[in-house]
């Protein structure tokens, strides 16, 4: 009996999709395409944004972990025996001894402070990709004393309305600037090359050789930090106990911990953004899917009374309503997931750009499913409410009609 039900639910709704409105029925489809495509698209920016802030923390900022002073101390000394450690660990692919200090950067009439980062070019290319980013000039080699790389954010342009925040005025590669490190000794250095990497901390600083730095500062086998590479990402805090069980006595954080809430606080922005666009989407779906059908009930008013009068039982009426918005929501999930996988295709060839780089929609089930459940659910209410209304009326007075 209840597949005999459905059966007929099925032919009375095939006939009406058939005999309805077209235009009212593409328009309907399109809407609902639409809602399914904002649905999706926002969520996989999100993760496209934390996809890309991780990718470039590890690349360009932090590595996997990064082992910094212990408590009470401003430096890691013995950093040469605590590296050949590091390397040591299997899961390890390489260490980067750092040193970072503020300096006060001249070029012409033009004077910036910012962030001069020490390094061992040979160690830091196992760990960053920053030596591949350079755009004019070359990157340093161990053996430089007397040069320097300068981030494209520092270095600026000649036309200062170009820059988007204040630069040294555009230095090109083989000029010298002047350098006033943090113990006031003033060196002028070559510029050998002009970094861009994209992201606005790494383009920011300056960077010269170990041996330069431990010749102004007067220090040996000292680093504010050591950066670690390791085998797998995703699995920072097993490689950060596992550090910890080879007698590294160091602070040792990941990446994540390095970068601070920053990455959260931009997410819950974008999930406070998202909840609000999902909430109106769905809203907007289930207004013009309750007014379609309902316009369509009382529109066949008569044709529902009829059918009563037959013997066409009520729920079967009511299903073949319901069914009619399944059908509906359906011809919309596959639009609109052809309508995502187009707007995806387009944004991997011409990404966002963001303040941190460009950023690609990383697409995941889960938003995917709850978006298709959402759609349906909001069909199945909107069509029940005014198919179920409308035949609970007398049969003659839905067959005389409005009055």
């Amino acid at each position: 009996m209840k597949f005999q039900k459905i059966s007929v639910a099925l032919f009375l709704a095939g006939k009406s999709i058939q005999r309805g409105n077209r235009f009212t029925f593409i328009l309907t489809v399109t809407i609902m395409a639409l809602v399914f495509v904002n649905l999706v698209f926002l969520p996989s920016i999100i993760s496209g944004v934390v996809v890309n802030f991780n990718t470039q923390s590890i690349d360009y900022s932090f590595g996997n972990l990064i082992i910094e002073p212990r408590e009470k101390q401003v430096v890691i000394t013995n950093v040469y025996s605590l590296k050949r450690k590091l390397d040591q660990i299997p899961e390890v692919i390489g260490s980067s001894p750092r040193t970072q200090i503020g300096a006060t950067y001249r070029y012409k009439d033009n004077t910036q402070s910012g962030p001069l980062i020490a390094l061992s070019p040979k160690s830091d290319m196992e760990v960053t990709k920053i030596g591949t980013k350079v755009k004019e000039g070359y990157f340093l080699e161990d053996t430089d004393t007397d040069s320097i790389v300068l981030g494209t954010t520092l270095t600026g342009n000649q036309d200062s309305r170009l820059d988007k925040s204040d630069s040294l005025g555009g230095p090109q590669v083989g000029e010298r600037i002047s350098v006033t490190f943090s113990n006031g000794v003033t060196r002028d250095l070559v510029v050998k090359g002009i970094l861009d990497s994209g992201v606005y901390n790494v383009d920011l600083a300056g960077y010269v050789t170990t041996r330069e730095m431990e010749q102004v500062l007067g220090v040996k086998d000292e680093a504010s930090s050591i950066l670690v590479k390791m085998r797998e990402n995703g699995k920072e805090e097993y490689y950060k106990n596992l550090l910890m069980q080879y007698g590294v006595q160091e602070k040792v954080r990941t990446y994540k911990e390095k970068a601070g809430g920053f990455v959260n606080d931009a997410v819950t922005a974008f999930e406070i953004i998202n909840t609000i666009s999902t909430g109106v989407s769905l809203v907007i779906a289930t207004v013009v899917t309750f007014i379609v059908i309902f316009i369509n009930t009382v529109n066949k008013r008569r044709q529902i009374g009829i059918l009563k009068a037959i013997g066409i039982n009520k729920r079967v009426i009511v299903y073949s309503y319901v069914l009619q918005v399944l059908v509906i929501a359906t011809c919309g999930t596959i639009l609109g997931l052809a309508l995502a996988g187009l707007l995806v295709m387009y944004l991997n060839i011409n990404p966002l750009i963001f303040p941190g780089g460009a950023v690609y929609p990383v697409v995941e089930p889960g938003p995917f499913i709850r978006s298709t459940i959402s759609l349906y659910l909001v069909s199945i209410i909107s069509g029940f409410i005014p198919s179920y209304n409308t035949a609970n009326e007398p049969i003659l007075e839905a067959i005389r009609g409005p009055a």
